[in-house]
């Protein structure tokens, strides 16, 4: 009897087995030329079966045999419904293109609404499927928010601001040292010798398909990370082809009102200089660039050409093009207070300074991408930039020792001219239906001018009614040279692997092992050119506005003054860098339960950095290097508590390395301060957590809260020095630091209406909230270097970290049938008080104060060909403003206007 009952069960177990059949195919995107559809919905009408395509658009349904309705969707794209009749122990075939708009009507096809195709919602798509924790922001965002480059890009993201003229992006309150960039998943390298991070700025958003934020490291990452990793991805072509020209004009209120807006000579307006050091400096005067001023008109001028191609190869192949040239310059004006001051509140220097600036950027990017088939790709990408800043600073005031009258004058013409040549290979290979090979390299080179720097100091002598020079120092009155040149060759090599399938046939674990190689080297030279005043010359009254009547040939061969230089020779102050870094990784990715997915990962790194350097601090030269063995474990999770609401945990260690430029015992000198190198400073340890819930109401919309916090060990600042010059230094100035917040973020469509929701109200809002703090140890630094320092406070925040953050903005569109359209936005961004640099000798902390900028943007098509665009920058125009907290009082050294930004443009295209 058991044995009859065993047999029954079985027959009817192999009878319910044997009534499953198979559907399955590949959803491609026919707007992007049939490119797979990723992501997209799978699912059989009035059931809760379905799935969702993989990165290659395929999928697979087991279902029992009947008659169905399969319903393929994407957000933002066209709904189609496909009859489907499935027989056991047979596969059904369905592939579908889907479109964003214009209809399909196919036979047994049946189209459903349509809606515009939106960027935005496909990314947050990404994101809610993503395992990682991972922040997008798209070119359509990008564009409606009237964003033009990167820095600007990124800082409209949770937890992200950018300093006030610096350019340091930082991420959850850590500044420059503890980020990093990439470009298509490849490291870049800066253009600054005094930072790790390239400056957002010179990326135009014109190259950007999307910029990733990951804020939870990975073991892809390269380990010196802690807030965050910005990686720009390039315009990669998809779509029909297509040619368009954009052009425009922008300008500064501030700058605008200038009677005359003077710049120094010698740069060319389109930002490619090329002025050479003089041969025999020592012999003749043979500066090439005149001193005096020249008056610019302070309009500024942009221009966009755009094309893009693919082309059919064969059956399967498919050849991609897309090229971007572009040029802007603008000009600017800023007028106010700069000081520094005692912790008495004495002043040192005191000035009301005028900035006049002028800025060019040239891009030129290159892609082609060539599929050899659906499973195999390669791309290599091409990107050339050109940026220059023309700064011309006027600083009349109070300097001590010098001009205790408020009578002096210092000039200082700065231009710097980086360019920036990035050459990418990158392939993505398809082995089988487990296996997948990725590789990718690149070879970079930045370089970094800043020929004839021109300074002088004057005062105005009552005595002799007229402005004559100072002499206090040698380098009061100077020419200065510097150029950096650094080369980088990284290269990426990842297999992935998946292994034990479910019982829908989908696989429910991922290893991934892999090996990254960064290799950089860098060569950096400077030469000061001391301009000796004559001691018969000290009362000569001069004009500020034509120097050149006293520095030239003549006057030289009269001795009038004298060119020194601090070696006494024309060789340059150097140092130079190396660091390699070589690292393996393993990720294995599993499906614990239907809910709970992991991604526990293990990342070795082997970094090697050597710095060596011949300065005016050490004329017989030396050298410093380390090399450390990293071994960097990461773990995350995600639960999806239903379709619509994710869990999300990460925790990992990571590491912070030094720069180059900050262990080279070298001296850069500003107006109103002076930096060096510590040759004895070390990499700082991180640990970082994070806990994440996400909630998706609707297509395009998204609410997020986010916990995180980070403990840092021998954290790094900029201090000044206890000496007699007060230079600033790069130190671990305590043992152990800490940061921890909460962020904010929603995204709501708060009313759509008219036919097809050609109509469209959205807006956005982040906010950001956190602490940090830093134990502060004086006697640990002494102990460690040969430096000495009196900090002011036992413990602090971290500089550059605000408490609260906020970012908002209100979208209105509007189309019409004949492809015309119309977008604006008001965005508004703030951020509250934050350290700019650290109280030493019983001074108190310089802090930049909170401030608010609020921009509008609107954009317009007239038709399908023809567009237009007004955006207005800093409409409030609030003060910018620095304070000293002393003891007895705070005391303002820094503040002024940035004005108000108007831009206008049109655009065709073919």
């Amino acid at each position: 009897m058991k044995l009859k009952f065993l047999f029954f069960i079985l027959f009817i177990c192999s009878t319910v087995l044997a009534q499953k059949g198979t559907i399955s195919g590949v959803l491609t995107d026919k707007d992007m030329n049939n490119e797979p559809l990723p992501f997209a919905n799978v699912q059989i009408k009035g059931t809760t079966i379905g799935t969702t395509t993989d990165e290659n658009g395929k999928y697979s349904l087991n279902v029992e045999s009947g008659n169905y309705t399969l319903q393929l969707s994407f957000l933002g794209y066209e709904t189609i419904e496909v009859p489907v009749i499935v027989k056991e122990n047979q596969t059904i075939t369905v592939n579908r293109a889907l479109t964003a708009g214009g209809g399909v009507m196919l036979q047994d096809v049946i189209v459903q609404t349509t809606v515009s195709r939106e960027k935005e919602s496909a990314l947050l798509l990404e994101q809610q499927k993503a395992v990682e924790i991972k922040q997008s922001i798209g070119a359509q965002e990008l564009s409606r928010k009237g964003v033009s480059d990167v820095a600007g890009a990124v800082t409209k993201t949770t937890g992200i601001t950018k300093q006030e003229g610096s350019g340091n992006i930082f991420v959850r309150g850590l500044g420059d040292r503890y980020n990093s960039t990439s470009m298509n998943g490849l490291p870049i390298p800066s253009n600054d010798p005094e930072k790790k991070n390239i400056a957002l700025s010179l990326f135009s958003t014109d190259i950007v398909e999307f910029i990733s934020i990951d804020k939870v490291f990975s073991g892809r990452m390269y380990g010196d990370f802690a807030g965050g990793n910005v990686d720009i991805v390039s315009k990669d072509f998809k779509g029909k082809k297509f040619f368009q020209i954009e052009i425009g004009s922008t300008i500064n209120n501030n700058a605008v009102q200038q009677d005359v807006f003077n710049l120094q000579q010698g740069p060319s307006k389109f930002g490619f200089t090329n002025t050479a050091i003089p041969s025999n400096p020592f012999n003749a005067f043979t500066f090439e660039n005149s001193l005096n001023p020249e008056s610019a008109n302070p309009i500024g001028s942009n221009f966009v050409l755009k094309a893009g191609r693919s082309f059919s190869i064969g059956e399967e192949g498919k050849l991609s093009l897309f090229a971007t040239a572009s040029f802007d310059n603008g000009f600017t004006y800023r007028e106010g207070l700069n000081q520094s001051v005692s912790a008495q509140g004495a002043e040192i220097k005191s000035f009301n300074q005028k900035m006049y600036s002028y800025n060019t950027n040239s891009t030129g990017m290159f892609n082609v991408g060539y599929k050899f088939n659906p499973n195999h790709k390669i791309n290599y990408n091409f990107l050339f930039v050109n940026s220059s800043s023309q700064v011309k600073d006027e600083f009349y005031g109070f300097i001590r020792d010098i001009a205790e009258n408020d009578n002096g004058l210092i000039q200082r013409g700065t231009y710097t001219q980086n360019q920036l040549m990035i050459n990418q290979l990158l392939g993505s290979h398809k082995i089988s239906e487990r296996i997948q090979f990725n590789w990718g390299g690149s070879f970079n080179r930045i370089t970094s001018d800043m020929p004839d720097r021109t300074q002088n100091t004057l005062f105005f002598n009552e005595n002799q009614n007229g402005y004559v020079f100072a002499v206090n120092t040698t380098s009061d009155n100077h020419r200065y040279y510097q150029n950096l040149i650094e080369d980088e060759l990284a290269s990426t090599i990842s297999f992935d692997y998946k292994f034990k399938k479910d019982t829908e046939d989908n696989y429910k674990g991922k290893l991934t092992v892999g090996y990254n190689g960064r290799f950089k080297t860098r060569d950096f030279e400077a030469t000061q050119f001391n301009f000796k005043i004559a001691n018969n010359q000290v009362n000569t009254v001069v004009d500020p506005n034509n120097l050149d009547t006293f520095f030239n040939q003549t006057n030289f061969a009269n001795n009038l003054f004298t060119i020194e230089t601090f070696s006494g020779d024309l060789e340059p102050q150097v140092y130079d860098g190396e660091q390699n870094i070589n690292a393996v990784f393993g990720l294995t990715e599993y499906k614990l339960t239907s809910k709970l997915t992991s991604v526990l990962g293990l990342r070795m790194e082997q970094v090697y950095q050597k710095v060596s350097w011949k300065t005016q601090l050490d004329n017989e030269g030396n050298q410093n290097s380390f090399e450390r063995n990293e071994f960097l474990p990461s773990l995350i999770l995600k639960y999806e508590l239903n379709e619509r609401n994710n869990l999300r945990f990460g925790a990992s260690k990571t590491y912070t390395l030094p720069q180059f430029k900050e262990r080279a015992l070298f001296v850069y000198e500003d107006v109103t301060e002076v930096k060096i190198g510590n040759p004895d400073l070390y990499p700082s340890e991180d640990y970082n957590v994070d806990f994440k819930w996400e909630f998706f109401p609707k297509k395009e919309e998204v609410i997020s809260l986010t916990a995180f916090g980070k403990y840092i060990k021998n954290p790094i600042n900029e201090v000044t020095l206890a000496s007699s010059t007060n230079d600033i230094s790069f130190l671990n100035t305590g043992d152990t630091g800490h940061v921890y917040g909460i962020e904010f973020e929603i995204r709501k469509n708060i009313y759509e209406f008219g036919s097809e929701n050609q109509n469209k109200l959205t807006a956005g809002f982040n906010a950001s909230y956190m602490q940090t703090n830093q134990e502060l140890d004086s006697d640990k630094v002494r102990d460690e270097t040969n430096y000495n320092i009196n900090l002011t406070n036992t413990e602090d925040s971290f500089s550059g970290a605000s408490d609260l953050l906020l970012n908002g903005d209100v979208s209105f569109f509007k189309e019409w049938k004949n492809e015309a359209n119309i977008m604006a936005t008001l965005s508004y961004s703030y951020f509250s008080d934050r350290i700019y640099a650290l109280g030493t000798e019983t001074k108190g902390n310089l802090v930049d104060k909170a401030l608010g900028t609020l921009d509008f943007i609107a954009k317009s098509k007239l038709n399908k060909h023809l567009g237009l665009n007004l955006t207005i920058r800093n409409i409030l125009d609030p003060t910018v403003e620095r304070t000293q907290e002393n003891i007895d009082r705070d005391i303002t050294v820094l503040s002024y206007k940035k004005g108000v930004n108007f831009s206008l443009g049109i655009s065709y295209q073919f």
